[in-house]
């Protein structure tokens, strides 16, 4: 296992490029993606489930759109099976005007067939089981920053010019990959290079480097719907 985890960069390298690498990645990642679908639908997937394939095909658009700036691969392609999973469940919402919480099994009926357009219990579930854990993962990592939730609350910025220097800031470091590898390779806020490249003061930067710290984090390592969340915040203001 730990020798399969070492040369899969490698392989994800090769498959962007490669389509019989691509086949290969997937085949050898199966039980990973049914196990991700299993997680999702709360029960092992059939072959036949249209889940497990929008899964499947969620993997190869993940190994298409890797980058290391996105953290661990397998990580990045769970966030991107539970995105396009829950995208797939509010399209069939909407076209039928419910949906299917479970499927029958064996021959038995479903315990729960639907559920009303209004009252997508499962959905908003799904939704905050996934914040939840990109949250307590995002947590996790910005410990190695010396960072915590409750810093980032204090150290927010206030003042609406505060935050569209902050703004210009990350925008510039998304535009900017080698600044984002510096940032996780160092664990340090490149605090110079973004105020040069802002164009913005590098005191106010100074003053908020723990919220930095946490944006771009949720910027670079596949936190889909917290960085969701960030954008709609980027493009209030000046667009980047």
């Amino acid at each position: 296992m730990d020798s399969d985890a070492q040369r899969l960069p490698a392989r994800v390298s090769q498959a962007k490029h490669d389509s019989q690498a691509a086949d290969a990645l997937i085949a050898d990642y199966m039980p990973f993606i049914r196990a991700e679908t299993a997680r999702f639908l709360k029960r092992q997937p059939n072959d036949g489930d249209d889940e497990l394939s929008i899964a499947m095909f969620a993997f190869y658009e993940s190994i298409r759109s890797y980058s290391g700036l996105r953290g661990s691969f397998l990580k990045f392609a769970s966030v991107q099976i539970k995105s396009r999973l829950i995208d797939y469940y509010r399209k069939e919402k909407r076209s039928r005007g419910q949906i299917s919480l479970y499927s029958a099994e064996d021959g038995q009926q479903p315990l729960m067939d639907t559920l009303p357009d209004k009252a997508d219990a499962y959905e908003e579930l799904e939704l905050r089981d996934a914040t939840r854990q990109e949250i307590e993962e995002l947590s996790a990592q910005m410990q190695q920053f010396g960072v915590s939730l409750p810093d980032i609350s204090e150290n927010s910025p206030k003042q609406q010019r505060t935050l569209e220097i902050c703004q210009r800031a990350i925008r510039y470091a998304r535009g900017n990959p080698s600044l984002l590898e510096e940032f996780l390779r160092t664990k340090r806020v490149p605090l110079q290079k973004l105020a040069e490249g802002a164009a913005v003061e590098r005191k106010t930067l100074e003053r908020h480097r723990q919220y930095l710290v946490a944006v771009l984090l949720i910027c670079t390592n596949g936190y889909e719907i917290l960085r969701g969340h960030i954008m709609q915040v980027l493009r209030k203001g000046d667009q980047p």
